[in-house]
C-alpha cells in the first residue's frame, strides 16, 4: 500500500513512526554466562521491555553449565541490567520481565538438557503465552554451532507447528573462510529455514550506519555526485585503542581482517557504494548489497594493495603498553595481524576507476569508526596557489562511533583583506539534534529477530562473497613473510602510509 499524504498514521500499518512491538515469544539463550550475553544482550533485553516494546509474556531461558537455578540467573540478569542498561531501572518492569525467566543447566551434549529445555518451552508456552515462538540466541564459539543446530533438530526444538515460528540468531564469525562458511550455512539450513536464520553483525543495527540509507537515498543533494566522476577514494576506518585483553584464546590465528574486514568493513562498504534498493525490504536490501560485493576486485599486486601488521610496544593513555607477542596466552611465534589495510576496486559503471581502503586495528591512536567519501580537487580554480595551499580536498565523513554524526569539510575565505580560503567543518551530531538517544545495536537487533524483520542480518550470499573477497589475501600473507611491527599508540604501521603514498593519498587522522 502508498502512503499518501492524507493517510492517516494510526491507520496506516506500513507507517514506519509507530513502534513496532513484538508478538508472543520468547528468548533462548546459549552461552548465557558470557561477556556478550551480561554486557549486552541482557541489557538489551530489559531496555526493549522497559521501552514497551516486548509482549507481556515475552519469556528468556538461559542455557549453560553453572549449576544455577531460576533464580540464580534472574540475579544475574538483574545484575547485568543495573550496570549495563542504557535506561532507567524500573521495579514494575523488572516484576513483569522476571515472570518469564527459566534456566536449563547442561552441556551441549547432554541429551537430558536438551529434553528439559523442550518441556520448559512447553511450559513458558502454557504460563506465558508465548505461542511456541522462540528464537535460539548462539552466543558460544563457532566451533559449537554444528552441535547445538543438530541437537534443536534432534530433539524437535526447531520444529514449527501451529503456524507458530523457530529461529536461530548467529553471531559472528560465519566461518574462518569460504569453505567453513558453506559448510556451517548447510549445517544450519538443513535444520533452520534460510528465512528464519539471522546472522548478527551489530554494527549493521547502529543508528549511523542505518543513516547511510537515508543520508544517500532521502536527500537529493548527494546521490549525483556520489560517482566516479565526483569522488577520488573512499576511506572506511574502524581503529580502536585497546588491545587483545583476555581474548588470546580467540583472537590468535583470526586476526584483525578476518574479525572485522569480512563482516563490519565489507558492509560498511557495501551500503556505501550500493545502488537505490526497489524498497527498504530485506531481499531488495540484500540483492543491491550482493551485486556490490560481486564487483569489488582485489589489486593486482597483493604485495603493494595490501598490509597486515602488528601491535608492539608503547604508549597508550599515558600509559605502557605491552606488544601482542608480549600479551598472555600468545606464541612468540605469531603471525596474527592486529592491524590490516586493503585497497579494493569496484567494477561497476559508478565506481570503477575509485579505490576503496579499508583499515582496522588495535593499539591505534584513537576508537573511531567512520567512512570518509574523499572528492575530486576542483578541474579548475581562480585562485591562486598561495590562497589555497592550505585548503585540502571536500569530503563527507560519515561517523559511525563514537561522536555519531556527519561531517562535511570544505574551503571557505579566511576573514580579512586578501584571499586565503581554508578548509572548514560543518558538523550534523545525533547528540545535539535528536533528544531521544539512540537505542543500543542489539536492541534492534533483538527486536528484528522477534518480529521476524530480516533487513539488518547478513544474507548468506554476502557472507560468502565477502570471504571469496578476503581469503586470497588471507592466503596471501600466509606465505609471504610476518606482519609489519607498529608502535601501541600510532596509526599503525608505515608500510601502510606508503600503499596509500603510492596513489598519491594519504590516510585521514580522525
Amino acid at each position: 500500500m502508498t502512503a499518501t499524504h492524507g493517510a492517516n498514521p494510526l491507520r496506516d500499518a506500513a507507517d514506519r513512526r509507530l513502534p513496532r512491538i513484538a508478538g508472543p515469544s520468547g528468548l533462548v539463550i546459549f552461552g548465557v554466562t558470557g561477556d556478550l550475553s551480561r554486557k549486552k544482550l541482557m541489557p538489551a533485553i530489559y531496555d526493549l521491555a522497559n521501552r514497551g516494546l516486548l509482549p507481556p509474556g515475552f519469556s528468556l531461558v538461559g542455557f549453560a553449565r553453572r549449576e544455577w537455578q531460576d533464580e540464580d540467573f534472574a540475579k544475574e540478569v538483574h545484575d547485568a541490567v543495573k550496570e549495563h542498561a542504557r535506561t532507567p531501572f524500573r521495579e514494575e518492569v523488572w516484576q513483569q520481565l522476571i515472570q518469564g525467566m527459566r534456566f536449563v543447566q547442561g552441556d551441549f551434549d547432554d541429551d537430558n538438557a536438551f529434553e528439559n529445555l523442550k518441556a520448559t518451552i512447553a511450559d513458558l508456552d502454557k504460563t506465558q503465552g508465548t505461542g511456541g515462538n522462540f528464537a535460539f540466541y548462539l552466543s558460544v564459539p563457532p566451533k559449537f554451532f554444528p552441535q547445538v543446530v543438530q541437537q534443536l533438530k534432534k530433539h524437535g526444538l526447531a520444529d514449527q507447528t501451529d503456524g507458530s515460528w523457530r529461529r536461530a540468531v548467529i553471531e559472528k564469525p560465519f566461518g574462518h573462510d569460504l569453505a567453513s562458511a558453506q559448510d556451517l550455512n548447510k549445517v544450519v539450513h538443513e535444520v533452520f529455514p534460510s528465512n528464519e536464520v539471522f546472522r548478527i553483525d551489530h554494527y549493521l543495527g547502529k543508528e549511523t550506519v542505518q543513516n547511510i540509507l537515508a543520508l544517500r537515498f532521502a536527500n537529493t543533494l548527494f546521490e549525483p555526485i556520489w560517482n566516479r566522476s565526483y569522488v577520488d577514494h573512499v576511506q572506511i576506518t574502524m581503529a580502536e585503542d585497546i588491545g587483545i585483553g583476555g581474548r588470546a584464546g580467540y583472537y590468535d590465528g583470526i586476526g584483525a581482517a578476518r574479525d572485522v574486514i569480512q563482516n563490519h568493513l565489507l558492509q560498511l562498504l557495501a551500503l556505501t557504494a550500493m545502488e537505490e534498493p526497489a524498497s527498504f525490504d530485506a531481499d531488495a536490501l540484500a540483492a543491491e548489497k550482493t551485486k556490490v560485493l560481486g564487483a569489488v576486485r582485489l589489486p593486482k599486486d597483493l604485495a603493494e594493495g595490501t598490509v597486515r601488521g602488528q601491535y608492539a610496544a608503547g604508549w597508550q593513555g599515558g600509559e605502557k603498553a605491552v606488544g601482542y607477542l608480549q600479551e598472555e596466552g600468545i606464541d612468540s611465534t605469531s603471525k596474527t595481524d592486529t592491524y590490516a589495510a586493503v585497497k579494493l576496486g569496484i567494477d561497476n559503471r559508478r565506481w570503477a576507476g575509485v579505490p576503496f581502503y579499508l583499515r582496522t586495528g588495535k593499539r591505534l591512536g584513537r576508537r573511531v569508526t567512520e567512512i570518509a567519501v574523499v572528492f575530486q580537487r576542483a578541474p579548475h580554480s581562480p585562485f591562486d596557489h598561495t590562497a589555497t595551499e592550505e585548503l585540502g580536498q571536500n569530503a563527507l565523513v560519515i561517523r559511525v562511533q563514537p561522536d555519531e554524526g556527519v561531517t562535511m569539510r570544505f574551503g571557505s575565505k579566511v576573514p580579512g583583506t586578501s584571499m586565503e580560503v581554508r578548509d572548514v567543518s560543518m558538523d550534523f551530531a545525533y547528540g545535539e539534534s535528536f533528544t531521544e538517544s539512540s537505542p543500543e545495536a542489539y536492541e534492534r537487533l533483538i527486536l528484528d529477530v522477534l518480529l521476524g524483520d530480516s533487513n539488518l542480518f547478513p544474507r548468506v550470499e554476502e557472507v560468502e562473497l565477502s570471504w571469496k573477497i578476503l581469503d586470497p589475501i588471507e592466503n596471501f600473507w600466509d606465505t609471504h613473510g610476518k606482519p609489519a611491527q607498529y608502535e601501541s599508540g600510532t596509526w599503525g604501521p608505515v608500510e601502510a602510509d606508503e600503499m596509500l603514498a603510492r596513489d598519491g593519498r594519504s590516510w585521514r587522522r580522525p
